[in-house]
């Protein structure tokens, strides 16, 4: 039986059940799960922050260990990676990436802290 690519896309994640060869395609696997984490650069990422997002992606995954690999199943994974993102955002580990492609604030308006000048 052939492997069935089953894919999650929400903004800011994209989960795919397939390996990344080596000319960069993806082939679809049961056995394995690709993530691709602010495809459209909207924030700015430092290697903590990633880090936290796979390390959470690692958890969710297990959390369905034993689970048959379904489409429901990667976008609850994606989602809960979304809500995970809005957090590192509102708690300052993240900012919004001015200079990217498309700014729209998808996560919500951004907190500007006061300067001395303005405050006057």
């Amino acid at each position: 039986m052939e492997d069935q690519l089953l894919k999650s896309t929400t903004r800011h994640i994209r989960i795919f059940s397939a390996e990344v060869d080596k000319d960069g395609e993806l082939v679809p696997s049961n056995q394995v799960l690709t993530l691709d984490v602010d495809p459209d650069n909207e924030f700015n990422w430092n290697e903590d922050a990633l880090q936290q997002v796979y390390r959470k992606f690692d958890e969710l995954v297990e959390s369905y260990s034993g689970a048959d690999l379904t489409d429901y199943n990667l976008r609850r994974i994606g989602s809960d990676l979304e809500h995970f993102i809005r957090h590192l955002l509102q708690s300052g580990q993240i900012s919004y990436n001015l200079r990217g492609r498309v700014v729209n604030y998808s996560m919500g308006i951004p907190q500007v802290a006061a300067t001395e000048e303005s405050k006057n």
